[in-house]
């Protein structure tokens, strides 16, 4: 059993630390154990099934598109129109 500290299990899921404190608080990923310094350990068990259960409701997908040209432009309104 792998044993990850807060920052590590927060790059793993692509989360800050403060998303994993509140977390934490809400109840929906809680740290296997803290240590005697009272630093969290996630267990990766854990997080592989929290993936499962709500990674897909925390994530959005945003797009950006950008017209660099007038004729570019002409194209883009074309192919929208069509």
């Amino acid at each position: 059993m792998e044993h990850l500290s807060i920052g590590e299990t927060a790059k793993l899921l692509g989360v800050s630390v403060s998303t994993l404190r509140r977390w934490e608080c809400e109840g929906k990923l809680l740290p296997a154990y803290r240590t005697v310094g009272g630093h969290r350990r996630y267990l990766w068990q854990d997080i592989q099934q929290f993936c499962g259960q709500f990674a897909p409701e925390l994530r959005k997908t945003i797009a950006y598109a950008r017209v660099s040209s007038h004729d570019q432009k002409a194209v883009k309104a074309s192919v929208v129109m069509s």
